[in-house]
């Protein structure tokens, strides 16, 4: 019988993604930073928090995070494990129509303000129109999340960052797929003056073939659509009633399945 394994896009079986809170000033070096090596982040903003002259005004949010993923990180930042949950809801969805309406698409995921959640708010999530949301605190590994209301990432950048980039670029068995999740937030880097930690790991991770670099939400819809394949049962053949491609890696062949598409299977 042959093996048959999903694959991130292109084949490739590491994926790496970054994620960061509050919309800071610092977001634009950030940015800048991840654009030159080809690194994708999603940032996490509080469409509420107008006034603030260190936070990027909103206007600016569609073109400085073009290629990126903008997020809730619900309206005013409040410990919401302590709120009502009628001020959860609202929380959630008053940032998620403003961030819509600069964004031009729709915001589908968090990152729990303060950290704070709990099982209740992560049961209403998906009616609320959120596909995951990002906790606080390391993982230490390069697993793909088990909760995806529950999502926790790899490190914080001041948390061994280097050394688990160089872990990262150095895994070579193709049997699994290995997920590098990096969080903080980019006013650290100048509160701490160590720009330069996140200036190394991108120079040490970026720009490679053998990485997928991708948006937390397009992780997301990825592994979804990959889940949807539709598989013969002596898997002669596959179905992707999905629109993206999903790849395959059919007994140590690679092979792309199209949206819409019946493909044979080696």
């Amino acid at each position: 019988m042959k093996n048959i394994y999903t694959c991130f896009p292109g084949g490739k079986h590491k994926a790496l993604t970054l994620s960061y809170d509050d919309g800071k000033e610092e977001d634009r070096r950030l940015v800048a930073l991840f654009n030159e090596y080809g690194i994708k982040g999603t940032f996490h903003i509080n469409s509420g928090i107008k006034h603030d002259p260190n936070r990027i005004k909103p206007e600016e949010f569609s073109e400085l995070y073009k290629g990126h993923e903008i997020s809730c990180h619900t309206y005013t930042h409040p410990t919401i494990e302590r709120c009502p949950m009628e001020e959860v809801v609202a929380q959630v969805m008053e940032d998620r129509k403003e961030l819509e309406a600069l964004a031009g698409y729709p915001v589908r995921g968090l990152s729990y303000p303060n950290g704070s959640y709990s099982k209740e708010i992560k049961e209403v999530l998906p009616h609320l129109g959120i596909k995951y949301s990002r906790v606080v605190g390391s993982s230490g590994h390069f697993g793909m999340p088990k909760d995806l209301y529950e999502w926790q990432a790899t490190c914080h950048h001041n948390n061994k960052l280097l050394e688990y980039g160089e872990q990262f670029v150095n895994l070579t068995k193709k049997q699994y797929l290995y997920l590098m999740y990096v969080w903080g937030h980019s006013y650290e880097f100048t509160l701490q003056d160590n720009w330069h930690v996140m200036e190394d790991f991108c120079k040490l991770v970026g720009n490679r073939d053998d990485i997928w670099y991708a948006t937390n939400i397009q992780i997301v819809d990825y592994m979804e659509d990959a889940k949807r394949l539709q598989y013969a049962a002596d898997l002669s053949f596959v179905y992707n009633p999905s629109a993206q491609s999903i790849w395959l890696n059919v007994a140590g062949e690679y092979i792309e399945v199209p949206g819409g598409t019946q493909v044979t299977l080696p």
